[in-house]
C-alpha cells in the first residue's frame, strides 16, 4: 500500500511537473510571440524614420529648387537663356514695383532667354515681401553684417555697400546659376519697348567681339534734345552704366579684384578695361526716375529727367551691330568724322547752330571742351582722362535736328587715322 501510494504521489507530481513544463513553454512561446511582435514594430518604426529622413532630404532639395525658383518654369532646356536680368535692389520698394512691372511688359514673351530675378542687399520687408509678391521672377538676398570702413572720412557708406551687393549678386548668376551674360538693372529703371531686342542682338556681338568689355542700354548724353536715330549705336571708352550686361567671361577677370567702392569709376580705369570698348545705344533703353537713393538727386534735374527713353519697336539689329566689330567700327566712324563741316574760332558753338549737316568742333584740352559742352549743356565730366560718351576723345550728339555734332581732339584725328583734316 505504502508503494502504490509513494507511486501515485510521484505519478501526480509528474503530471504537474509536465503541466508546469507545457504551460512555461506555452509562456515561451507567447513571449517569443510578443518579442516577433516588438522587432515588427521595431523594423516598421526603423523604415518610417528611414522614409523620413528620405522626405526631409527631398524638402530640403525643394527647398533649393524654389529659392532659384527652379529655373524650369523659365528656362527651358530647349534653348538655353540669352541672360539673366537681375533688378538690383535695397530699402525702395515703391520704386521696385515700377521697375518690375515695367520689365514684365516687355519681358513675358521672352522669359525663357531672359529669366527674370530680384537681388535684394538687407532685409527690409517691404522690399522682400514686394519682390515675393511676383512669381514671374526668382528673389535672391544678401544679407551682410560685417562692418563698413570707408577709405576717406566723410564718404556715404551706401557707395561700399552696392559694390558688396554687385559682387554678390554676379558671384550668384555666374557661378552658382551658370548664366552666360547678365544684364543688370537698378530698382529705379524703366525699360524700352525693344530692351530685349537689342540685348539679343548685342550679347552675340558680345560673344564675338573680346575688344567689347559690356553692352549697354545708356546714353549719358540721351537728353531730348541731343538724340534723334534709335537706330544709331556708338562704342565709347567710357563705361555707361545704368542698364548694361557683361559675360561670364569678363566676370571671371573682374570679381577676384572687384573694389571695395565705386565699381562704375573703377571699370572706367585703363587699368581694368584694358583699351576695351563698351557698345552704348543713342536713343537710350531705361530710363533712370530715381531722383531720390545713394547719390541723393546728383544731376537728375539736368540730366536724367530729361533722358529720351526708346518708345518705338526697333528691329533686331545685327546688320548694325556688324559695324560695332573692332575690325570695321574704327573706318566707319572716321569716315563720319571726316565728312563732318570743321567749325572753328571762340564762336564755334554759334556758328555751328547755322550750318545744315553735321558739324566736327575742336577742342584742346579738358577745360576747352567744359566750357564747349557747358555751351550745348552735355556732360561736361572726364573721368581717368576721358570725356563721357567718348571714342577715340570723340564726343557726338544731336543738337535740336538730326544734325551730328562731334567734339574732337587734336589727338582724335591721329587715333582715327584723319589726315587730311
Amino acid at each position: 500500500m505504502r508503494l502504490f501510494t509513494t507511486q501515485s504521489e510521484y505519478a501526480d507530481r509528474l503530471a504537474s511537473a509536465v503541466e508546469s513544463e507545457s504551460h512555461c513553454t506555452s509562456q515561451m512561446k507567447l513571449l517569443i510571440d510578443q518579442i516577433s511582435s516588438q522587432q515588427g514594430k521595431i523594423v516598421a518604426l526603423e523604415e518610417e524614420r528611414k522614409r523620413r529622413e528620405d522626405e526631409c532630404k527631398e524638402l530640403k532639395s525643394l527647398v533649393e529648387d524654389l529659392r532659384r525658383k527652379g529655373l524650369q518654369k523659365v528656362v527651358t532646356e530647349v534653348q538655353p537663356p540669352v541672360a539673366a536680368v537681375v533688378i538690383m535692389a535695397c530699402n525702395r520698394a515703391d520704386y521696385l514695383e515700377r521697375t518690375v512691372e515695367s520689365v514684365l511688359k516687355h519681358q513675358s514673351s521672352v522669359a525663357s532667354k531672359f529669366p527674370l530675378f530680384v537681388s535684394q542687399d538687407g532685409s527690409h520687408p517691404d522690399v522682400k515681401s514686394k519682390a515675393l509678391s511676383y512669381s514671374q521672377l526668382v528673389y535672391m538676398q544678401h544679407l551682410d553684417s560685417e562692418p563698413v570702413h570707408t577709405e576717406r572720412p566723410g564718404e556715404l557708406i551706401a557707395y561700399y555697400k552696392i559694390a558688396r551687393h554687385y559682387k554678390w549678386a554676379l558671384d550668384q548668376l555666374f557661378y552658382q546659376h551658370n548664366f552666360n551674360q547678365v544684364i543688370i538693372l537698378e530698382d529705379d529703371m524703366e525699360i524700352a519697348p525693344d530692351f530685349f531686342e537689342y540685348f539679343e542682338a548685342a550679347a552675340a556681338l558680345l560673344e564675338k567681339d573680346k575688344s567689347i568689355m559690356a553692352v549697354s542700354s545708356w546714353n549719358d548724353n540721351g537728353q531730348k534734345q541731343f538724340v534723334h536715330d534709335p537706330y544709331a549705336l556708338y562704342r565709347s571708352d567710357f563705361f555707361p552704366g545704368l542698364g548694361w550686361m557683361l559675360s561670364k567671361g569678363t566676370w571671371d577677370e573682374l570679381s577676384p579684384k572687384w573694389p571695395k567702392a565705386y565699381p562704375d569709376d573703377w571699370l572706367r580705369l585703363e587699368e581694368n578695361h584694358k583699351g576695351r570698348q563698351f557698345v552704348r545705344p543713342e536713343v537710350c533703353r531705361t530710363y533712370n526716375f530715381g531722383e531720390v537713393g545713394s547719390s541723393l538727386g546728383q544731376f537728375f534735374k539736368q540730366y536724367l529727367e530729361p533722358i529720351k527713353l526708346n518708345d518705338v519697336k526697333v528691329p533686331p539689329l545685327p546688320l548694325l551691330l556688324s559695324f560695332q566689330l573692332s575690325d570695321k567700327y574704327p573706318k566707319h566712324f572716321a569716315e563720319i568724322v571726316r565728312k563732318a563741316k570743321l567749325v572753328r574760332g571762340k564762336d564755334a558753338v554759334l556758328k555751328a547752330f547755322n550750318i545744315v549737316g553735321d558739324v566736327r568742333i575742336q577742342y584742346q584740352d579738358e577745360d576747352e571742351f567744359a566750357n564747349i559742352a557747358r555751351q550745348f549743356g552735355i556732360f561736361e565730366e572726364w573721368k581717368d582722362g576721358v570725356p563721357r560718351t567718348a571714342y577715340k576723345g570723340v564726343v557726338v550728339f544731336r543738337h535740336q535736328t538730326s544734325r551730328r555734332v562731334f567734339l574732337v581732339s587734336p589727338d582724335s584725328l591721329r587715333q582715327l587715322e584723319i589726315l587730311d583734316a
